[in-house]
């Protein structure tokens, strides 16, 4: 039981870490794009970010 809370921890660890990077890579995409101000891409990611933990 006690390596089934382990992994399931790490797991979620693991998930929380990679979403700063997918957050990252998405807001260098649309700024250097143009397509969003820096302070929107931001917004938009802290907020979908927020969301996801939900989903």
């Amino acid at each position: 039981m006690l390596l089934l809370v382990i992994t399931i921890t790490i797991a979620l660890i693991f998930d929380f870490l990679n979403g700063f990077h997918d957050a990252a890579n998405s807001i260098a995409t649309v700024v250097s794009t143009r397509v969003l101000s820096p302070k929107l891409a931001v917004v938009w990611a802290a907020f979908f970010n927020f969301i996801a933990a939900f989903v």
